[in-house]
C-alpha cells in the first residue's frame, strides 16, 4: 500500500514538472504565432522566432504586420521589419502605409517608408494626405493698405502631402507663415483698402505664384480667401499719435522756456535787490561824509542848511505830486 502510494505521488510530480516545463517552453516559444504565419503564408522558423525573444523583440509586433503585408501582396523581409523595429520604428504603421500607398498607385518603398516614421512623421496620414488633400485654415491676419486702413483676412489653403519631401521637409507652420506673409504683402501693396475688398481674388492669384511650398513637405493646391473685414484706420491714428507727441513736445519747450525766463526773472530781481543795497550802503555813508566836510572846514554851515532846504522842498513837491520814495527810486 505504501509503494503505491509513493508510486502516485511520484507520478503526480512528474506530471507537475511536465506541464511547467511545457507552459513555459509555449511562453517563451510562441508556436501560435508561428501556425497562424504558416497558414497565413508567411514561411518562418520557430529558430526565428526564438531568436526574436532572444533579441527582446516582441514577435507578434513583427508577425502581424508581414502577415498583413503578405496578404497585401507586398514583398518584405523579416530582417527589415525586426532592424526598424528595433530602431524605435512602428512597424505596424509603416505597413498600413505602403498598403495605401500600392492601393492609391502611389510609388512609396520601404525603406522610404521607414525612413519618413523614423523622422518622427506619421507616414500613414501623409499617404492618406496624398490622396484625400487636407484644408489648413489660418488665424486672422491683419495688414495694412497704402491708405491706412486694415484689412482682416482669413485664408484656407488646401494641401497634399508631397512623399519625396517628408524627410527635410517643412510642416503646416511654414505654409501657414508663408501664407501670412504673402496676405500682408498684397495688402499693403494695394492703393486702397477698397481694391482687396473688391477683388480678393487678387490676394489667393498673388500669393500662389509665389511658389510657397517650396522645401515644405506639402503641394499647395489652392488659397482662398475664407473672411475678409475692414479694422481700424491706422493711417489716421498714427497721423493722431504724431500730433499728440508733436503737442507734448511743443508743450515741453514752452514750458522749457517759461521756466529759464522765471529764473532770469529772479536772477535780475535779485542783481536790483543787489544795487539797492550798494545804494543804501553808499547813502549811509554821506552823513559821515558831510560831518568830516564840516569838520575840516571844506563845507560851511549854510551850505548845509541849503543843502537841507533842497531835499525838504524836494519831499514836499514829491508828497504834493503823490510819488513816494520808493516810487521815485523806481
Amino acid at each position: 500500500m505504501l509503494e503505491e502510494t509513493s508510486g502516485l505521488i511520484g507520478i503526480g510530480l512528474i506530471a507537475i514538472i511536465v506541464i511547467v516545463i511545457l507552459s513555459m517552453f509555449f511562453r517563451f516559444v510562441p508556436v501560435g504565432l508561428w501556425v497562424t504565419a504558416y497558414f497565413s503564408g508567411v514561411k518562418v522558423s520557430i529558430g526565428t522566432l526564438v531568436g526574436m525573444r532572444l533579441r527582446r523583440v516582441a514577435p507578434q509586433n513583427i508577425i502581424r504586420p508581414l502577415i498583413k503585408a503578405t496578404k497585401a501582396g507586398l514583398n518584405i523581409n523579416i530582417n527589415e521589419l525586426e532592424a526598424h523595429y528595433l530602431a524605435g520604428g512602428d512597424v505596424n504603421q509603416v505597413i498600413d502605409a505602403l498598403i495605401a500607398a500600392q492601393r492609391a498607385n502611389i510609388d512609396l518603398i520601404f525603406k522610404q517608408a521607414a525612413a519618413i516614421d523614423l523622422a518622427g512623421r506619421n507616414v500613414f496620414e501623409a499617404v492618406q494626405v496624398s490622396v484625400n488633400p487636407k484644408v489648413i485654415e489660418t488665424p486672422q491676419i491683419a495688414a495694412m493698405a497704402m491708405n491706412g486702413i486694415e484689412v482682416k483676412a482669413r485664408a484656407k489653403v488646401t494641401v497634399r502631402a508631397n512623399i519625396e519631401r517628408l524627410v527635410g521637409g517643412a510642416g503646416e507652420e511654414t505654409i501657414i507663415a508663408r501664407v501670412g506673409e504673402g496676405i500682408v504683402t498684397t495688402v499693403g501693396s494695394a492703393t486702397k483698402h477698397t481694391d482687396v475688398l473688391e477683388n480678393p481674388d487678387s490676394i489667393s492669384k498673388t500669393v500662389l505664384r509665389k511658389g510657397l511650398d517650396s522645401g515644405t513637405a506639402f503641394e499647395i493646391l489652392s488659397i482662398d480667401i475664407a473672411d475678409i473685414d475692414v479694422g481700424r484706420n491706422i493711417g489716421a491714428s498714427l497721423q493722431m499719435e504724431q500730433a499728440e507727441a508733436d503737442k507734448n513736445i511743443a508743450q515741453a519747450k514752452a514750458e522749457e522756456r517759461r521756466s529759464m525766463a522765471i529764473a532770469q526773472e529772479q536772477e535780475m530781481l535779485a542783481e536790483v535787490q543787489k544795487m539797492r543795497a550798494r545804494v543804501v550802503e553808499a547813502e549811509a555813508e554821506v552823513p559821515l561824509a558831510l560831518a568830516e566836510a564840516l569838520k575840516e572846514g571844506n563845507l560851511g554851515v549854510m551850505d548845509y542848511y541849503n543843502m537841507k532846504n533842497i531835499n525838504a522842498d524836494t519831499s514836499m513837491r514829491d508828497s504834493i505830486s503823490g510819488l513816494g520814495e520808493s516810487d521815485r527810486d523806481e
